[in-house]
């Protein structure tokens, strides 16, 4: 699923000679330094032009504004989140229960954590825009991914699937999402890994669980739902 901008967030033309390529990566990079080193409020296209060593005629003949050029940036970082998690997930299939439940919150937390000073500065910077659009396709590769890996899960099965998705994307995200937007982040985060893989693992072996025994009940026999 590709998200697709509207209005002032579409970017002027999009970049396909080596040359055009470079500018533009450096134009990513400069964006980056500037938000690390003044904030969302020194966000200007002309401390970005400066910092990339292009004019800002060259800037806006990619991106109209600097909230296109946000969104171009956060939509970039968001797609590398998406193949990682996409490709832990294939890399695990067919794995163990716990092991398809690290998989998912490492893939997850390692891509979101990779740099966790340019994933906080650019969630703040972009916290005004209107990124619903990239949130929805990201979590749209997420469940697809993730109901591959719990679709090959070993000796095991989950049903109803696509809810047991749901639910433990939701968690994942959700959870890291608190994690990033509260101060200390690095200092909390291998603390809460360890924690949320301990939560993942229960949530599937109690699904895991309740399934084995509801199966594994005779024909005919009675169970207590007290």
């Amino acid at each position: 699923m590709t998200a697709r901008p509207s209005g002032k967030l579409k970017p002027r033309k999009r970049p396909v000679q080596a040359r055009s390529l470079a500018t533009i990566e450096a134009i990513f990079e400069a964006t980056i330094q500037v938000l690390l080193h003044g904030g969302a409020r020194a966000l200007t296209t002309n401390r970005i032009a400066e910092r990339a060593g292009v004019s800002v005629g060259t800037l806006y003949q990619y991106f109209p504004a600097k909230e296109a050029l946000l969104y171009a940036l956060v939509s970039r970082h968001l797609d590398k989140a998406g193949q990682a998690v996409e490709q832990a997930c294939q890399a695990h299939s067919g794995a163990s229960l716990s092991d398809c439940a690290d998989t998912f919150v490492d893939a997850y937390i390692d891509a979101k954590a990779g740099d966790v000073a340019v994933s906080r500065a650019l969630y703040h910077a972009s916290t005004e825009l209107d990124m619903q659009d990239l949130g929805a396709a990201m979590i749209a590769r997420l469940h697809q991914a993730v109901r591959g890996l719990l679709e090959h899960v070993q000796g095991e099965r989950f049903e109803p699937l696509d809810s047991i998705v749901f639910s433990w994307v939701a968690v994942v995200t959700g959870g890291t999402r608190v994690l990033f937007e509260e101060d200390g982040t690095a200092e909390r985060l291998p603390a809460f890994r360890a924690q949320l893989k301990l939560i993942s693992r229960a949530y599937l072996d109690s699904i895991r669980t309740i399934e084995t025994k509801a199966s594994s009940t005779p024909t005919g026999e009675c169970q207590s739902n007290v």
